[in-house]
């Protein structure tokens, strides 16, 4: 019997590997991961979040795009959302000066191929931020946006659909859905 033997990389490797990289690499624990390209749609839709949230909040948060490296410290995940709010002062990892670790809000652009990650495995990651108030899961297939906010008593999910307006608390904003879709080809199911 053959098994296959997994290669630990130390954040190191990732961050040499990272330089020389044309792709977005992800780094989770000690193994390193290229990130699916973009699609039309999929581009589309995070460059309408980015400026919906820079009309929304104005000066009162930063808002980046996707080369902004999100750093959670407690479970070693290394990544690059589609876009990422920081309310206050943004604070850098010791380990990574060009990866954030207090996000505020940060948002997934759902494709064929992540849209599982995004809502499971990596959402799970998410959730060990202390400073993150809510995650915006935009589907690339349907005029849906899913809001994940903490809450006193954990995390709580909610949908918006088509003629509804999602509601974020912290950081204070209101988009409407049809505005976040609005001249975007969805991709078919």
């Amino acid at each position: 019997m053959i098994t296959a033997r997994r290669v630990h990389h130390s954040y190191e490797d990732y961050l040499h590997a990272l330089e020389g990289s044309e792709v977005k690499l992800e780094y989770c624990d000690g193994e390193i991961f290229a990130m699916a390209g973009g699609t039309p749609t999929h581009a589309d839709l995070g460059a309408a979040m980015i400026g919906l949230l820079r009309n929304a909040l104005g000066d009162l948060c930063r808002v980046s795009s996707s080369d902004m490296k999100v750093r959670i410290e407690a479970s070693d995940l290394s990544t690059f959302p589609d876009a990422t709010v920081v309310c206050g002062e943004r604070r850098v990892s010791p380990i990574d000066h060009n990866a954030v670790i207090n996000p505020t809000l940060l948002i997934e652009v759902t494709s064929r191929s992540t849209e599982d990650y995004d809502r499971g495995e990596k959402l799970s990651h998410y959730k060990q931020i202390e400073s993150l108030q809510a995650v915006l899961i935009v589907s690339h297939r349907r005029r849906q946006v899913t809001l994940i906010a903490a809450t006193s008593a954990g995390f709580k999910q909610r949908e918006f659909r088509a003629g509804e307006v999602v509601e974020v608390d912290r950081p204070e904003l209101k988009l409407p859905v049809d505005d976040i879709y609005r001249n975007i080809q969805l991709e078919a199911e």
